[in-house]
């Protein structure tokens, strides 16, 4: 059980670490945070994972926040999508691995 927590506590201070690398694509403090709540929530041991268990996990009253931050609030994807690439090849790379990003 003591496992548990440690690797709890790892798996939350990478993603604070990730989240770091691109939490400056989001103009605003909400969308961040809301960021940061839904990257929490996917890893969550959920039986299942929507706007409503994420927001209940991330505990928010509702979906409200985290479809907003999806779909509404302008924010730089493919920039976000570059820098966890990044984050995965620095952190997570072999020198025989492939990894496969977008193409620009």
């Amino acid at each position: 059980m003591g496992g548990d927590l440690a690797d709890a506590r790892l798996w939350a201070s990478e993603l604070d670490a990730v989240h770091e690398r691109f939490v400056h694509r989001f103009p605003r403090s909400e969308p961040r945070e809301s960021a940061l709540a839904y990257m929490r929530g996917l890893i969550a041991p959920l039986q299942r994972k929507n706007g409503w268990t994420l927001a209940e996990e991330a505990g928010h009253a509702g979906p409200d926040r985290i479809h907003r931050m999806l779909n509404r609030i302008d924010w730089y994807a493919e920039e976000v999508l570059d820098d966890v690439c990044q984050y995965v090849v620095d952190n997570l790379g072999d020198r025989y691995a492939v990894l496969f990003g977008r193409t620009r």
